[in-house]
């Protein structure tokens, strides 16, 4: 199972910057394997991500916006989702992992 993050590399709003860092970084440290998928460079992640992100997850008017956090093709939620489970120490649980033995997080 892979973890895809949808990230914007060239977002103009540093709050978006700011999370897409925060859940790329806690990956990274917690040594969760995931891809990177950036919706600004390729049209086809863009286009994938907009229509996979189910409605009821969808802001009332616009686009979804980054970061957006599946694995492999299930939807496991936006940044506030992940920043959740994060503080409810439930991140494998949100991401659809067996937490590994020892781990802090479930």
């Amino acid at each position: 199972m892979v973890i895809r993050v949808y990230i914007a590399s060239s977002s103009g709003s540093m709050a978006i910057k700011k999370k897409q860092q925060d859940v790329l970084g806690f990956l990274e440290a917690n040594k969760i394997g995931f891809e990177e998928k950036d919706i600004a460079a390729n049209e086809e992640n863009r286009k994938w991500m907009r229509e996979n992100v189910p409605e009821n997850n969808r802001p009332a008017t616009g686009y979804p916006l980054p970061p957006q956090i599946f694995n492999e093709s299930q939807y496991r939620g936006d940044y506030d989702a992940f920043f959740e489970a994060r503080e409810n120490n439930a991140v494998y649980a949100f991401l659809g992992l067996t937490a590994p033995p020892g781990s802090k997080w479930s």
